[in-house]
């Protein structure tokens, strides 16, 4: 089996969407879907790229078509909702997305069937579509991971030491020791102003995926150390991964892959800077006035 190509990822992402109540976040649903779909770790992990997988990316491009089609919204927090609309629909004719976001885009923006075509080129065969916004998002995002790439594994660290500071963590420290499991560093957590608890960390400068071996030998580390570990990397965590850093009986591991790295780097502005468009409205009643 294949990844999945965009359409024919409409229907298992409604389902998964209102099998998580309706709302949820990119990570959840992606979850969803993939359980969903049985697919394995290969197709999972095939790369689209150094920022994303094939099929995050194919996801990606799903979650456009059904907010074009008015089924999905999303906040600024990066939380996507069912529209009314959405909450009705129980399955949709991917072709009729398709044809629909078509003529969407044939309105909006005043061009003929042929250039609308070309930029919404059918995905069922291809990797690639023309929409504005996205692509913006995605040119910052590409740019920042290849920042982070170039750095030396001693850089990651302090980078990372500097977002947990910025984070709320105090008392951040880099050990980095080698021979030492892996762990890179240590934080303390404060709960309020009398309890404080210390948290493990280590950096992993990936571009592939990182493995439940990894987060096993890191847990080995922690024992008797610390009840509580993070993992920061700017790639991605295998689905055993994630099992492995929630299991039962044992403490937990706390996984930030790089989608979630580049996100907290964003909000903290921390190697990124955000700038306002002017938006110019002219005001009619003040010449009705004059």
């Amino acid at each position: 089996m294949s990844v999945p190509r965009t359409p024919d990822l409409f229907n298992p992402l409604l389902a998964a969407i209102k099998q998580l109540g309706g709302s949820a976040s990119i990570a959840e649903m992606d979850e969803e879907v993939t359980k969903s779909l049985n697919l394995t770790d290969q197709e999972i992990t095939q790369p689209h790229d150094k920022r994303m997988s094939e099929l995050q990316y194919q996801l990606a491009w799903a979650r456009t078509f059904l907010k074009m089609h008015g089924l999905l919204d999303n906040s600024e927090r990066g939380v996507w909702v069912l529209t009314p609309k959405g909450r009705d629909t129980t399955s949709v004719d991917p072709h009729q997305v398709m044809q629909d976001v078509r003529s969407h885009q044939r309105l909006k923006r005043g061009k003929s069937d042929k250039m609308v075509d070309k930029e919404l080129k059918t995905v069922f065969d291809t990797e690639s579509i023309e929409i504005a916004e996205t692509e913006l998002e995605n040119t910052w995002r590409e740019e920042l991971l290849n920042r982070l790439l170039k750095l030396s594994p001693a850089a990651f660290e302090r980078l990372s030491q500097r977002l947990l500071r910025e984070s709320g963590f105090v008392e951040v420290k880099v050990t980095g020791r080698s021979g030492d499991g892996g762990i890179d560093g240590v934080g303390i957590v404060r709960l309020g102003s009398l309890l404080g608890f210390p948290v493990l960390f280590q950096c992993k400068r990936y571009q592939g995926n990182v493995g439940p071996g990894i987060v096993r030998d890191f847990r080995g580390a922690m024992m008797g150390r610390s009840d509580r570990g993070l993992i920061i990397t700017t790639g991605t965590f295998s689905r055993e991964a994630k099992a492995e850093a929630t299991r039962d009986g044992a403490p937990p591991i706390d996984l930030v892959d790089g989608e979630q790295l580049l996100d907290k780097l964003k909000e903290l502005h921390l190697g990124v800077s955000i700038k306002m468009i002017e938006k110019v409205l002219v005001v009619p009643e003040f010449f009705d006035e004059i």
